[in-house]
């Protein structure tokens, strides 16, 4: 159990490297192959304790940005919890590998593992999804075929296979050997085959990121001063549009707090806006804090149209646990962490069906929103045309994190076929094309405005049409897998299990 353990440990540690800051993807199979290694053999009743080892080294590590950027407590607090899933799936694997094709069991539960933490609890909580370190890769092409969910489960696949060539013994060593090179193959078809999605149109969009004053990592340190610097930056670049010095635009987006104080409640920041929106004369998507009652508020990008003023809004559909509102606040002190300054919870949005604004249809996400699936998805097969994501970085800005969240938005650019306007107001803001390039991109703490001609269209991938029915085809996949193997483990109880001592011995029942 000890060698189990430190193998899963160091399985963990290692696939954590697959993502920023270090993006060494190549070692994903072989991590996540050394953790289906390390439960072989194993009760289901054990076997978690080599899946904790793993959690705890990957997604401690993967996460180690929230330490400084929202407190210890709350790093340890959700490290942990995303932990338990590894451990329950360190079970999981260990009943499956009684199934004679236990290799392609894995799959699936993995993929399942990483569906159900992606949604729950409260919201869930994306980060480390396998796809997620497949954007700057051969494997990315494969995105707008299967979507982020079908990557995850063809690097598992990838992976349970390279598992099985490990444990395997002769004759049957060479057929995993190839079964495994197959997959890899597949994985990689794609891009001999890129995903041609043809343009419809052209838009002209410019990103402002206004920067913030005084501590770069404080939002609300002058909010007013933030929404001045987007006010007076939108209002420059009228200006050389009108000196002939810039290209005229369609529109203009501004990041998630760009205003922090209701624009229908604060005078200062409505007039600004106004003024903001009269001199560029086009509509602005404006990024602004609602008061939603005493008690809750709204995260949402308005469409500001300089003559007819606030009409359609997007609201944000994955507001963050303990970052944006507090579960079970009722229980809580409002010491833990910073949850003193979270003095009322915000509310989540609905909308499933794009924006409009002058004229094309923008599916919008803000911040976190980015790294799940469904809001996008449910925009872009609504006939969305163009990406925007509002985002607010600056809690993060001295970490990793900004550089983890900007590789998932370059994903959904691929995995959607859309080109992708991003602002922030300080971070990184840019711009994204179709095949994840990053076209225009502006220093992370500076005021810059980008102002890019992108591609439109209306043509769906199939990543989208699939939608979530992969993840939920993987739950299904697991659920019999694991009834299966918990009938091979009743008839069996009394057979040494693959690849370690008979059932009856309690060597791998605890730690040495």
């Amino acid at each position: 159990m000890l060698l189990r353990t430190s193998l899963a440990l160091v399985a963990g540690l290692t696939l954590s490297l697959a993502f920023e800051p270090v993006a060494l993807p190549l070692v994903m199979p072989f991590a996540v192959a050394a953790f289906f290694v390390s439960t072989r053999g194993l009760r289901a009743r054990s076997a978690w304790i080599p899946g904790l080892a793993f959690g705890v080294a990957f997604y401690f590590t993967h996460i180690s940005w929230m330490r400084d950027s929202i407190g210890p407590d709350a790093w340890v607090a959700l490290a942990t919890i995303e932990s338990l899933f590894y451990a329950a799936l360190g079970s999981v694997t260990a009943a499956l590998h009684r199934r004679r094709l236990w290799a392609l069991w894995m799959a699936p539960a993995w993929v399942t593992m990483e569906v159900v933490r992606s949604g729950w609890p409260f919201s869930g909580m994306p980060w480390g999804r396998l796809a997620f370190g497949v954007v700057d890769t051969p494997v990315a092409p494969a995105l707008p075929y299967v979507g982020s969910v079908g990557v995850s489960l063809l690097l598992a696949l990838v992976s349970s296979l390279l598992a099985w060539a490990v444990v395997a013994r002769g004759r049957e060593r060479r057929v995993a050997g190839g079964a495994t090179l197959a997959a890899l193959a597949l994985t990689l078809l794609p891009a001999l085959t890129p995903y041609d999605v043809e343009e419809t149109g052209q838009a002209t969009v410019a990103a402002v990121q206004g920067n913030l004053p005084g501590p770069a990592d404080n939002i609300l340190f002058d909010s007013q001063q933030v929404t001045d610097n987007h006010v007076q930056a939108t209002i420059d670049l009228a200006d050389e549009i009108a000196a002939g010095t810039r290209p005229e635009v369609d529109f203009v987006l501004w990041p998630e707090n760009s205003t922090a104080s209701d624009p229908f409640g604060d005078a200062e920041v409505n007039a600004g806006i106004r003024a903001a929106s009269a001199a560029i004369g086009v509509p602005i998507l404006v990024g602004a804090i609602v008061d939603a009652g005493p008690e809750h508020v709204l995260n949402q990008g308005i469409v500001w149209d300089p003559v007819t003023g606030a009409g359609e809004r997007y609201t944000k559909r994955h507001p963050v646990p303990y970052g944006e509102y507090i579960p079970l606040r009722e229980y809580l002190d409002g010491t833990f962490g910073k949850l003193a300054l979270i003095p009322r919870d915000m509310l989540s949005g609905s909308r499933k069906t794009p924006l409009e604004i002058a004229g094309i249809s923008v599916a919008d996400a803000i911040c976190f929103d980015i790294a799940y699936d469904d809001g996008l998805y449910d925009q872009v097969s609504r006939g969305a045309e163009l990406l925007t994501v509002q985002t607010s970085n600056a809690s993060f800005i001295f970490t990793d994190q900004i550089d983890q969240q900007f590789a998932m938005t370059r994903l959904r650019a691929v995995e959607a076929g859309r080109w992708l306007v991003v602002a922030s107001p300080n971070g990184i803001s840019g711009v994204v094309s179709p095949d994840g390039e990053v076209v225009a991109t502006a220093d992370p703490r500076t005021q810059a405005v980008l102002v890019e001609t992108v591609g439109l269209s209306s043509e769906i991938t199939l990543a989208v049409r699939l939608g979530p029915w992969v993840g939920r085809s993987s739950a299904v996949l697991t659920g019999v897998g694991l009834l299966l193997g918990l009938l091979a483990y009743r008839r069996s109880r009394h057979s040494p299990a693959p690849g370690g001592a008979p059932d009856e011995t309690p060597e791998d029942e605890v730690l040495p």
